[in-house]
Parts: structure tokens; C-alpha cells; sequence
């Protein structure tokens, strides 16, 4: 049976999260080599990772704002584009400078791509929000899994210079998703009333719902981040290649990914507060793990980092869908905060706990952080929710 219009633009806004999610996790395992290609110490290194994702995060809030009030389908074919051209090429850069300037634009792909997709899911969907968003969200997860992995595969046993050759997929992707996804109908425009960005992002932060909401994307943000960013530096540090580290943040990634997908599920059996606990709760213990067993016992530590990723990304599709339907009129914004600007206020942070782990260690460090979501949970018991 012929798909209808609506069902096509969600696999193929899902198929662009993925595709440009790989290349938004291609820097991760492989940035340990740039460095020392180019002759920068951790510390630098994880200053430009910060750089990167504050472009293809923290600016995705004002994108939101463009995406809300001028429903174009050119953000999602730029955000494509960028995205498969600058990151791939940056690994072949030579200096500090050319990289700086490839990943930034590169990462304003990234940032130009997520708002107004996740604001066209929303408008795509007929019904089950949580469902079509989870497979959304989970894909992009999925995508940024296979990032890490691609990269470290290819610089493994063809060197980074062969990088730029994947930018060819993304490309004839954004051609494909030119013709395949629809414009979006006059009836299914509607854009924003208030054309003040000072005063639409005022709106915003007076829900206290969305506060709360807000506060959880940034704790999961953080967490997720800091293992991304810092571990491969641990794991290096430990004598593992290259392969063995993109392996091991796809495993958290990938598990991150199913995580999402499975969190109407979770929902469904559980109820919305008590899945939003566990997310939130069980990643300390969980990290801990992690920690005694990663130089001894790597199975139970890989074990323990993929429950983590999965425990972290579970609340994921529930927190967007409850913080679009407390203000449906700010879809794309909504989603440029909890998906874009989340991580770019980590990604400001995670340039300081570069240096910070640099003085007192990556362990320490980590089990520091992942104490944090601990308090976050307090606030879950204002939240209001719908299976109350």
C-alpha cells in the first residue's frame, strides 16, 4: 500500500538525523590522533570539542526561532550539506586554524538541521507523538553511534586522510531529500504569532514545566557528553587503538539509540514520572561500575558503559514531547533548547573539565559529574504529566 505524504517526510526527516548524526560523531574517537597530528595537548583538544559543540548545539534555539516563523524545508538540505562536507575534511587539516574553521561550519550544519526537523516531525505526526518521535530521536542517536565507528575504522586502515570520501553520502542524501520530502502545506503552517525573538524566548522560560524539563536535558547532555569527549583520552592513555575506541563508543551510542526507540514502551508499562526517576537515577551506580572494572574486568565495564548510555537517553523522546505540548507554538525552538542548546551549555563546560581532568583525573571527574543527576530527580515530582 502507497505510503501517504506524512509517513514518507517522517522516514526520510529520520533517515537526515541519521546521516547527519554520523558525521556529527565522527570526532569523538579520532580527535586523540588530529591532536597529535597537529601537535595540540588534551587540554586544547577539548576546547575545539567544546567549540564544536556549542556551534552544533548552542545555537539552535535561534534557528528554532527562523524554522517557527519561515517553514522552509532549506534549513534541513543546508544542515545536511555542511554537515557531510566540513566535518569529514577537517581530519585532513594541517593547523589549529583550518580545523577550527572546518568543524565550526560543519557544526553549523548540525545546528541548522535539527530544529526545524524535529519541528516537521511534530507537524508530520497524526497521532502517538512519543512513538514517532522516539524513532526519530532514536536514529539520530543510532547515526551518532555509527559515527565514531566509520571514523575510527577508516583512520585505523586507511588514515584520516580518506575521511572526506564519506562526504559523498551525505550529499546525495540532501539531493534525495530534496525531491522526497514535501513542502509543507498551507494548512499545516502554523508559524509562530510573535515575531520578537526576545519576547518568544521570555514566553518560554516563564513555563516552569519546560524549566525543569530544560534542567534534565542538560544533565543528560552533560553526562553523556563528558564520556564521549573524555574517555577516549582514558582509553588511549590505557594503549587502546584507535578501532577499539570507536567500538566502545558505538556500543554507548548505539545503546543510547535503543534507549530512545524504547522509551514509549517504557512509558507505556511504567508511567512518565517513574521512567523519568529511573533515567536519572541509576546512572551514578551504573558509572561506578564502570570505574572499578575498566582496567581489570573490560567485558563488565563495556557492559556497564552500554546500560549507561541506555539509562541516560530512556527519558529522552518523553521530555521533548511533554515540553512541545506545554507550548505547541514553539516546536522548532523547543527543540533547538532541549536538543541543541542542552548540549552546547555542556559543550561550554566540557573545554573547563578538559583541563580540570588533565589536574585530577578522567575517573574523577566522572564520577563527580554523574552525581549530578541524583538532585535533578527531586524536581521530577513537579512536573506535570499525562498518565498522572
Amino acid at each position: 500500500m502507497k505510503k501517504s505524504p506524512y509517513k514518507r517526510a517522517l522516514i526520510w526527516l529520520s533517515a537526515g538525523h541519521f546521516t547527519t548524526d554520523i558525521y556529527s560523531g565522527f570526532l569523538n574517537p579520532i580527535m586523540p590522533f588530529i591532536a597529535a597530528k597537529i601537535g595540540i595537548s588534551m587540554a586544547i583538544a577539548t576546547v575545539i570539542m567544546s567549540i564544536s559543540q556549542m556551534f552544533s548545539s548552542l545555537l539552535q534555539p535561534i534557528f528554532g526561532f527562523f524554522a517557527d516563523n519561515y517553514i522552509k524545508r532549506v534549513f534541513i538540505f543546508w544542515g545536511v550539506l555542511l554537515a557531510a562536507v566540513f566535518i569529514p575534511f577537517s581530519a585532513c587539516t594541517n593547523n589549529l586554524y583550518t580545523l577550527l574553521l572546518f568543524i565550526i561550519l560543519g557544526s553549523l550544519g548540525v545546528s541548522i538541521f535539527h530544529p526545524q526537523s524535529i519541528g516537521f516531525v511534530i507537524r508530520f505526526t497524526r497521532h502517538d507523538f512519543t512513538k514517532s518521535m522516539g524513532v526519530f530521536l532514536s536514529l539520530g542517536s543510532i547515526g551518532y553511534a555509527f559515527g565514531p565507528a566509520i571514523s575510527a575504522t577508516i583512520t585505523q586502515y586507511f588514515g584520516l586522510e580518506k575521511l572526506p570520501y564519506t562526504s559523498i553520502v551525505g550529499i546525495l542524501l540532501a539531493v534525495i531529500m530534496f525531491w522526497c520530502v514535501p513542502k509543507i502545506s498551507d494548512r499545516d503552517k502554523t508559524p509562530s504569532t510573535n515575531k520578537d525573538i526576545i519576547k518568544v524566548f521570555s514566553d518560554i522560560f516563564k513555563s516552569n514545566q519546560f524549566k525543569i524539563l530544560l534542567v534534565i536535558s542538560i544533565m543528560k547532555a552533560l553526562t553523556s557528553s563528558s564520556c564521549s569527549i573524555l574517555l577516549p583520552f582514558l582509553w588511549k592513555e590505557n594503549g587502546h587503538s584507535a578501532l577499539y575506541i570507536g567500538t566502545a563508543l558505538f556500543i554507548f551510542l548505539f545503546m543510547g539509540g535503543i534507549g530512545s526507540l524504547m522509551s514509549p514502551y517504557f512509558e507505556k508499562w511504567l508511567g512518565t514520572r517513574k521512567v523519568i526517576y529511573i533515567s536519572l537515577l541509576i546512572t551514578l551506580p551504573l558509572m561506578l561500575i564502570f570505574a572499578f572494572t575498566y582496567k581489570t574486568i573490560p567485558f563488565v565495564s563495556l557492559l556497564a558503559f552500554a546500560l549507561l548510555a541506555f539509562s541516560i537517553m530512556l527519558a529522552t523522546p518523553i521530555t521533548m514531547v511533554l515540553s512541545q505540548r506545554e507550548l505547541p507554538q514553539y516546536k522548532s525552538i523547543i527543540g533547538g533548547f532541549l536538543n541543541g542548546f542542552s548540549w552546547g551549555i555542556v559543550g561550554v563546560a566540557i573545554g573547563g573539565l578538559g583541563f580540570l581532568a588533565q589536574k585530577i583525573g578522567i575517573m574523577n571527574v566522572l564520577i563527580a559529574l554523574y552525581t549530578i543527576p541524583i538532585f535533578c530527580a527531586y524536581f521530577v515530582r513537579y512536573l506535570k504529566v499525562y498518565d498522572d
